[in-house]
């Protein structure tokens, strides 16, 4: 890295967060080096032209994140030797209704491919992108220094983001820091997502209760666990700044937002904006303990009312396993990052402050409504 300018490596550039934090990067000076599957290169340079007059200091990889050491060529790891400071791995599946093996193949397997070549180009630090879920269903509040107490890991997802932490905790063979953001929301500023995902998958369910009933119409619903949600914008500056910081490797942060938030609540804060009625009495899930455990499980197993809530669940296009996670018990402490990233004035943005450009966005780009022909 000659002249002292840094030089970077990510994986899953061309996704959501990893498109945002090249912008970050590019800002810096040096030259960000981005792995793209050959098949994929003509992609990739439509979407480089966004990175305007920083675009050639945007440079593709060969590669594929299935393959040991990426798969990249001995001519490109020689070139990459000794150039490449920091190595950003982002490239994952951030997908609850992934398969198992499609999750174990992309988080974990990807994560060990990853961790080899950042070996053999000698980078200076690893950053695993990691998320929340590494928590599993843990009850209580979960530190950035807790990993092994995980609990409720069944799941795939949980599963293989604890699997992938694991193999870099215990095995990356160079210096490594992990970043476990929250459940990630649009831009702040601007609304801006690729995809509905987390909270996006009520919203159909709040517009139709928008066409249905007066916004004064007053609703019973659960408060729910608790959702732990973040922007995009705000995940990216934390990464950045806390990625150029000296002395925290071998350390952990929660990219999270330190008020946790009810799921009744964030629901109740979407409907407001989205002019729909909201629940002016929400029920304690806890409420509901005192029901025999064999009851609730032959509730559960009844077919035709499983058929009716799979029904409502498909009409309102959110996934089966979303419900699983609505009575979250988890809160995440994020003193270490809150406190780093204080000194650089990087906090999260108030939900209430950027709720609408959340959803005037998704009515505007997201709504799967929007790709019906209405014409007669």
């Amino acid at each position: 890295m000659r002249g002292g300018i840094v030089n970077y490596f990510v994986t899953g550039a061309t996704g959501f967060i990893g498109r945002y934090l090249v912008d970050k990067l590019l800002a810096r000076g040096g030259t960000v080096y981005v792995l793209v599957r050959p098949q994929s290169m003509s992609r990739f340079e439509a979407l480089r032209q966004s990175w305007g007059e920083d675009a050639d200091r945007v440079v593709p990889v060969a590669g594929d994140l299935e393959q040991p050491a990426l798969g990249v060529s001995a001519g490109d790891v020689a070139r990459l030797k000794g150039q490449v400071r920091h190595f950003f791995h982002l490239a994952a599946i951030y997908d609850l209704s992934a398969s198992a093996e499609a999750q174990q193949a992309a988080n974990v397997l990807g994560t060990e491919h990853a961790m080899q070549f950042a070996a053999a180009v000698d980078a200076g630090c690893f950053h695993l992108t990691s998320s929340i879920a590494a928590a599993g269903l843990y009850r209580g509040t979960f530190r950035e220094d807790m990993f092994e107490e995980a609990t409720g890991l069944d799941h795939p997802y949980f599963r293989t983001k604890h699997d992938s932490e694991a193999i870099v905790r215990n095995g990356c063979p160079v210096p490594w820091r992990v970043y476990r953001p929250g459940i990630v929301i649009g831009h702040s500023k601007t609304g801006q997502i690729d995809k509905v995902d987390g909270p996006y998958y009520f919203f159909k369910m709040i517009q139709k209760l928008r066409h249905a009933l007066p916004a004064w119409f007053p609703l019973i619903g659960f408060e729910g666990g608790y959702i732990n949600l973040v922007p995009v914008d705000y995940v990216v500056d934390a990464m950045d700044h806390l990625a150029h910081l000296d002395g925290h490797d071998g350390e952990c942060f929660h990219l999270a937002d330190p008020r946790p938030r009810r799921v009744g609540e964030v629901l109740n804060l979407f409907a407001r904006v989205g002019h729909a009625p909201t629940m002016a009495f929400r029920l304690d899930p806890r409420l509901f303990d005192f029901i025999p455990a064999g009851v609730t499980a032959s509730l559960t197993d009844y077919k035709p009312l499983q058929q009716v809530v799979d029904t409502i669940l498909r009409d309102l296009r959110i996934p089966r396993d979303v419900m699983k996670f609505f009575n979250w018990q988890t809160r995440f402490d994020c003193y270490q990052a809150v406190r780093l990233l204080e000194e650089a004035d990087i906090r999260v943005p108030s939900l209430e402050d950027y709720a609408w450009r959340l959803w005037d966005y998704w009515e505007r780009h997201l709504d799967p409504d929007l790709s019906l022909d209405h014409s007669l």
